[in-house]
């Protein structure tokens, strides 16, 4: 490692960066139009007496959690603070478990961006694999999860809100707004300066909750990518023992999630670079499966559900993601679709006027317009009960907000104490934000 380190140069530094950066401008289009959609259809799609229809884990309540999830929003965050708010007013903690797998593993803009950097054969393994994790996780977590801890949990949710981000409270339009929303006619809606804004709220929110994870994700891409040579590769992942090495490397692929601290799309370009690096097949999808293990999901778990049933959570998962990499490789092999060819660098570092540079250019005007719409949410009669907070720039549920500040004769909402605190130590240059 110190080898490596010493032999690091500014030029490998700026080709890591290229390279992240191209990668980025490869999905850009895609990003846009999954986001895009994703705030349509959490701002105009009923979810009316959600917990009601989760009471239970048999299959109707996990065919319903699946596909609420997938019609929900892609940010990791965002599904972890609704499945907890689901389970929190009566949903069965195996189905809210369900949704979040949902949520972030069986939408639109994952399966895009994994064709565009990896092929059509890792978005298909997503798309077969999240079934097979889902069913596992049911199995599984019927008889992992005690009742005991189950109630605990429960119970200590509904006698206080937890410290730090509730990202549920951070999206979208007020309930109030949302009931009017889900019931007014499609026609009307879609001919709706308000609600294509409140639609565009949503989609700023979830970009909002995924900068830093997308920042980071790209990044560290790159310089895997560029960086780390091909033997180091070659020690981390074992090669040529059949299934030895296919087990190890599902095993290992939730586990660099795990330290990653990258979740949701923005571990997409990791899972091209540990491909191209030469990790197995069914380590590339358990990894991409185990964007729900992350580090700060951990505690995020931890902190609304105890260490106890945190720590069940992360054993579960990591078995149930690990299983599902190994059962989707089996099945790939069987009708002989396991790609053969690692590409030599993940994407071209050079700008080309083709199809990308065309749509990218399209959807970065569908961007602004979005922006424009968010921007002017309020003008155009949407967004009512939601304010912004001055230290973040996070949109805030004013009715739970998790703190707020009277200053000047104005109110301020905060996403949380912690930026409530860094507001109290100097208001003066946010006032007025």
């Amino acid at each position: 490692m110190s080898i490596l380190v010493a032999t690091i140069t500014v030029g490998d530094i700026g080709e890591s960066l290229e390279e992240g950066f191209f990668m980025f401008w490869e999905t850009l289009w895609a990003l846009v139009l999954g986001f895009g959609l994703s705030g349509v259809v959490q701002a105009f799609v009923s979810k009316e007496d959600l917990q009601r229809v989760m009471g239970d884990h048999r299959p109707a309540s996990v065919a319903r959690a699946s596909g609420f999830g997938m019609v929900s929003s892609s940010c990791s965050y965002a599904a972890t603070a609704m499945a907890k708010s689901l389970f929190q007013k009566g949903a069965d903690f195996v189905s809210a478990m369900v949704f979040m797998f949902a949520s972030t593993n069986l939408v639109i803009e994952l399966g895009v961006v994994l064709v565009i950097l990896m092929g059509w054969q890792f978005a298909a393994a997503e798309f077969v694999g999240g079934p097979i994790m889902i069913v596992l996780l049911v199995l599984v977590g019927g008889i992992v999860f005690a009742r005991r801890d189950v109630e605990d949990a429960r119970r200590r949710l509904q006698g206080g809100t937890t410290a730090g981000h509730d990202h549920h409270a951070m999206v979208g339009v007020s309930d109030e707004r949302q009931e009017e929303l889900e019931h007014t006619p499609w026609r009307v809606k879609l001919t709706s300066k308000a609600a294509w804004a409140d639609a565009a709220s949503y989609t700023m929110a979830d970009i909002k909750m995924l900068r830093r994870e997308l920042v980071i994700g790209y990044t560290v891409a790159g310089l895997l990518a560029v960086l780390v040579p091909m033997e180091v590769w070659n020690d981390v992942f074992i090669s040529g023992h059949g299934f030895w090495t296919t087990l190890e490397n599902v095993l290992l692929g939730p586990f660099i999630a795990l330290i990653s601290f990258v979740c949701s799309i923005g571990n997409v370009p990791m899972a091209a670079a540990l491909w191209h690096g030469g990790i197995s097949f069914g380590g590339v999808i358990s990894f991409v499966f185990a964007d729900l293990i992350a580090f700060p999901l951990i505690v995020i778990y931890r902190k609304y559900y105890g260490t106890k049933l945190a720590l069940r959570l992360l054993a579960t998962f990591w078995v149930v993601m690990a299983a599902a990499g190994l059962i989707v490789e089996g099945l790939f092999a069987l009708f002989g679709v396991i790609p053969t060819s690692r590409p030599e660098q993940v994407v071209e570092t050079a700008f080309r006027w083709n199809y990308t540079t065309f749509l990218d250019l399209v959807f970065l005007l569908v961007f602004a317009v979005l922006y424009w719409l968010y921007r002017n949410q309020r003008r155009f009669g949407g967004g009512e009960g939601y304010a912004f907070d001055p230290m973040c720039g996070m949109q805030v549920r004013t009715v739970d907000a998790p703190a707020s500040r009277q200053h000047g004769g104005t109110r301020y909402w905060f996403c949380s104490d912690h930026c409530a605190g860094r507001f109290d130590r100097d208001p003066a240059p946010h006032a007025g934000r």
